[in-house]
C-alpha cells in the first residue's frame, strides 16, 4: 500500500476552486478526483486494472485499511481522517 497518499494536490484543489462551479459541484468534484485516485491504490493493492475492481474487493480493502489502524495505530493506513 502506499503511505501519505495525496489524493489531491493543492494544485488541484485551486483549480478546481477557480472552475465555474457551485459550491456543492466543487465538493463533488474533488471527491470524484479524490475517489479516482483511491481506487487506482486499490486496483494496484489488487494487482488488477482498475476496471476490475469489484464492489467487494473495494469494501474488503477498505475493511483492511480500517482494521491495520485499529491494530497498529490511527497513522497506520492509507486513509487518513
Amino acid at each position: 500500500m502506499i503511505d501519505n497518499q495525496q489524493f489531491l494536490t493543492p494544485e488541484e484543489s485551486l483549480e478546481v476552486e477557480k472552475a465555474l462551479l457551485t459550491s456543492s459541484e466543487k465538493f463533488l468534484t474533488r471527491l470524484t478526483i479524490s475517489s479516482l485516485r483511491l481506487l487506482q491504490v486499490i486496483a494496484q493493492d489488487f494487482n488488477i486494472p482498475i476496471n476490475d475492481l469489484t464492489s467487494e474487493q473495494i469494501i474488503t480493502w477498505m475493511e483492511t485499511d480500517s482494521k491495520k489502524k485499529i491494530e497498529e495505530g490511527k497513522d497506520q493506513g492509507v486513509l487518513k481522517w
